[in-house]
């Protein structure tokens, strides 16, 4: 593949690049795809040690934000950038700005195809929801040649959008190694929202960089301890985990269909 064709995740948290979409940042950087990160938070909040060795928000997000540089290099990005928003707090963030700050960097970037969470944010997680919002948004206003940029940088057209999604054989992993996955927001429990097999459009093999994404999620050390029981989970889990990833096709300007695709990049033609 084309060295000039990119990719952009745009996530929540250090860590969901892992995660949540390693095995396509780790399988498309291996293809010569430049493949780029933007994480809205430093997880200052993702603490799973004991209560009284907590560090505190600003050091933990520190040392989050090392272990997410450490993570990025073994799974090939050509960039990481971090927003600065407050752990739990994305959604009570100024859309404005923070839209305003995603689309200075789609419009550098230039990528043809970005990645985010699903509407639902998975499993309900309101940072995850913010950002899937915030992005669907950048997306669309970084093509418009009247949406202000603050570098002034010319408008750019994304190609096709993805949600990340979760499915049934994910969701047994996981509950297979953490009980039942719950939330309590707001007074309302949340819990895993799994789309249905015909509702994916793309299912990206991912077989082959299982490992690279493990070696990325255990540089995570700060959140291992709540990661040990995923690790600990038979094969045929690893395989539901990391050997492939779900997606929906939010839009796509190159192609169509109620065809499954099994690349991202589907449709599009490398630069020359």
């Amino acid at each position: 593949m084309n060295k000039r064709l990119k990719l952009l995740a745009i996530l929540a948290h250090p860590d969901d690049e892992s995660l949540g979409t390693g095995g396509i940042l780790a399988r498309y950087a291996a293809e010569g795809i430049e493949t780029y990160l933007i994480t809205a938070t430093r997880g200052e909040r993702g603490w799973f040690g004991p209560a009284q060795d907590y560090p505190g928000p600003d050091a933990l997000g520190r040392m989050r934000e090392g272990e997410l540089s450490e993570a990025a290099r073994i799974l090939g990005l050509k960039d990481v950038i971090l927003l600065g928003y407050r752990d739990g707090e994305l959604d009570q963030a100024d859309p404005a700005e923070a839209i305003g700050q995603l689309v200075t960097h789609i419009r550098r970037i230039k990528p043809q195809v970005v990645v985010t969470f699903d509407p639902h944010g998975l499993y309900g997680h309101p940072d995850h929801i913010a950002i899937s919002q915030l992005a669907t948004a950048a997306v669309l206003v970084a093509a418009d040649p009247y949406y202000p940029s603050p570098l002034t940088r010319p408008m750019h057209r994304v190609d096709k959008l993805y949600y990340m999604v979760m499915t049934a054989d994910e969701a047994k992993a996981y509950q297979a190694a953490f009980g039942d996955l719950v939330m309590n927001i707001d007074g309302t429990e949340r819990r895993p929202v799994c789309w249905e097999d015909w509702a994916i459009t793309t299912l990206v093999d991912t077989t082959d960089y299982r490992q690279v994404v493990w070696d990325a999620i255990s540089r995570h050390r700060s959140q291992l301890p709540g990661y040990q029981a995923l690790k600990e989970l038979p094969a045929e889990y690893h395989r539901s985990l990391w050997g492939r990833q779900a997606f929906y096709r939010g839009f796509s300007l190159v192609n169509g269909g109620g065809r499954r695709e099994t690349d991202l990049f589907e449709g599009l033609v490398p630069a020359a």
